[in-house]
Parts: structure tokens; sequence; C-alpha cells
């Protein structure tokens, strides 16, 4: 159990952040699904997403050396992350007061896709991880 303080601590980090930008942000970045912006606005924020958590988890990587430490990362993150949205969105009034329930959609709809890239990422750098080590043995 100790060993997964440290993910946690990560796992919460990056939700907490995650969470920030778009009660800073929110209301400029997130656009009403069917709306002119919105397909655009969701492919470029999934792209930063995608972006942002290959870099976090090459960082925790440095900070936990132990066998499959991006799985850790990224099945303990995506536990805490989507544990602590159910309240974000279950509270989203006193959370991202400057968000329409439209945009509340919006990020819903960001949210479910980058759940999917903080497990996707870790997966693809652990397979490369192991043929990396495959190739060195």
């Amino acid at each position: 159990m100790k060993s997964y303080i440290k993910t946690s601590f990560f796992g919460l980090i990056v939700w907490f952040l995650a969470t920030l930008f778009f009660v800073l942000f929110g209301e400029y970045v997130l656009y009403a699904p069917g709306s002119k912006g919105f397909l655009v606005s969701l492919t470029l924020l999934l792209l930063g997403t995608g972006i942002l958590l290959y870099f976090t988890t090459r960082i925790y990587m440095l900070f936990d050396k132990t066998k499959h430490a991006p799985l850790k990362f990224g099945l303990v993150g995506t536990i805490i992350g989507l544990t602590l949205d159910m309240f974000s969105i279950s509270n989203y009034k006193s959370i991202f007061p400057s968000l329409e329930p439209s945009q509340v959609i919006s990020f819903t709809a960001w949210m479910s896709f980058a759940y999917a890239l903080y497990l996707i990422i870790p997966i693809l750098m652990e397979v490369k991880n192991i043929k990396t080590n495959e190739i060195n043995i």
C-alpha cells in the first residue's frame, strides 16, 4: 500500500491541475455540443491533453523506477480522477460556476476521452519499454 502513496499523489496533482484549468479557462475553451467550434475545441483540448499526459507519465517514471510504473500511474490516476470528477460534476455549479450546462456536457465529453488517454498512453509506453528491454537482452 505504501508504494501507491507517490502514485496517488501524482494522480491527485494531475486531477487538480486539469480541474483548475477548466475552472479558470473552461468558459473560453468549451463549446456547446453541435456548435461551430465544438469539434475543433475538443480536438485541440485532447491533443494538448495527450501531450501533457505523455510528459507527465515520463516525469512520473523518473520518480518511480518499479516494474510497470507507467501502468500503475495510469490506473491509479484514472481511479482517483474519475472518483473526484464524480463529485465535481455532481456539484458543477459550485466547482465550475462560470460554465453553462452545455459547457459541462462538453467538459464531460473531454473528460471521458481524456481518461481513455490516461489509460492508453501509459499502456503504449509500457509496451515500448518491454520491446526496448527485449532488444537490450
